[in-house]
């Protein structure tokens, strides 16, 4: 599984911390551009598997995150 938050994303840098501590097996990338800008510029998000994932707010967008990887059954790429 791959996670990448663009830099520009505000919020991006506490969820990034929380999820490569709780999951270090997990490919979590901060990038110069994900190529998101108008949900980047209006709400948390992250890129993960090359989809995109928004939340309301930065622990909305952890849960959803942390979803995903438990449902993916594996924390392994």
């Amino acid at each position: 599984m791959k996670i990448r938050f663009c830099e520009h994303n505000k919020g991006k840098g506490k969820i990034f911390r929380q999820l490569e501590e709780e999951f270090p097996d997990v490919s979590i990338k901060i990038k110069k551009c994900v190529k998101q800008c108008g949900a980047c510029r209006e709400t948390p998000m992250a890129v993960v598997d090359k989809k995109k994932i928004t939340g309301r707010d930065g622990d909305e967008l952890y849960r959803k995150i942390v979803e995903l990887i438990r449902s993916a059954g594996s924390t392994t790429d």
